[in-house]
């Protein structure tokens, strides 16, 4: 979990991931990427009520950085990564779904889920509230997948290049390797919208994007056993967004 300035988000992000400790051994590794307001704090007085949560600072860096310092410090006898972003939610439930596929089928190497994304999400429940706008889709997010560490290690960091659009660079390099996945169509985050989103930054975001999208445009025509990522992103503007 990368964070920058979530004071106000992360202990319910953190709250969705421990809530699942049912299903599996969690580390959840925390990188605190130079805050200037109270994220830090408010995960280290979290920190007191669960010891598996893992805490690491760093100077402003970026996220691709963030998440590349989150990756060094996996431990040894970790099976499978996933992600979440420090705004979002981790839907109860979901990491037991998930780990029960690659029970059933031992040569699975990425589980990808659908995301609600919400306007009004209830931090007690950590549930969209009543009167929330949402939206269901098959997204570009992190949040969304299970990997086998594996799968991690055979890919390689972040981009660090990217200040933004780095899981979009991400999860082509991933698809592009013809990895044995599964999209299951269980919802696996609810994304938050707020005014501070970062994707809100509507021409950064879409440059990064179709920067990625050209990077792995020349990868494959480099190297031709590289696939062309499945059509299985569903890209809806907000705008369209339906009580659901």
């Amino acid at each position: 979990m990368p964070v920058y300035n979530r004071e106000r988000y992360v202990v319910s992000a953190l709250r969705s991931l421990v809530r699942q400790r049912d299903a599996t051994d969690l580390d959840i590794i925390v990188i605190d990427d130079g805050s200037t307001d109270g994220s830090a704090e408010a995960v280290r007085s979290f920190m007191g009520e669960s010891a598996c949560i893992r805490l690491f600072h760093q100077s402003n860096m970026g996220v691709a950085k963030a998440r590349n310092a989150g990756l060094r410090q996996l431990p040894p006898g970790c099976e499978f990564v996933s992600f979440l972003d420090s705004d979002d939610i981790s839907v109860a439930g979901r990491f037991k779904a998930d780990l029960a596929c690659f029970v059933a089928k031992p040569g699975l190497e990425l589980t990808y889920s659908l995301m609600t994304l919400a306007d009004r999400i209830d931090d007690e429940t950590l549930e969209p509230t009543a009167d929330s706008r949402t939206m269901t889709l098959r997204g570009i997010s992190l949040g969304t997948a299970v990997f086998r560490r594996e799968l991690i290690e055979r890919t390689g960091q972040f981009d660090e290049a990217f200040e933004q659009s780095e899981d979009t660079d991400y999860l082509l390099r991933i698809f592009e390797t013809g990895p044995n996945y599964a999209l299951l169509d269980t919802v696996a985050i609810y994304y938050r919208r707020h005014g501070a989103n970062a994707t809100r930054e509507h021409g950064d975001r879409l440059r990064n994007h179709l920067r990625a999208i050209h990077k792995s445009m020349r990868r494959r025509k480099a190297d031709p056993s590289l696939r062309e990522a499945p059509g299985i992103f569903e890209l809806k503007s907000p705008a369209n967004w339906q009580m659901m």
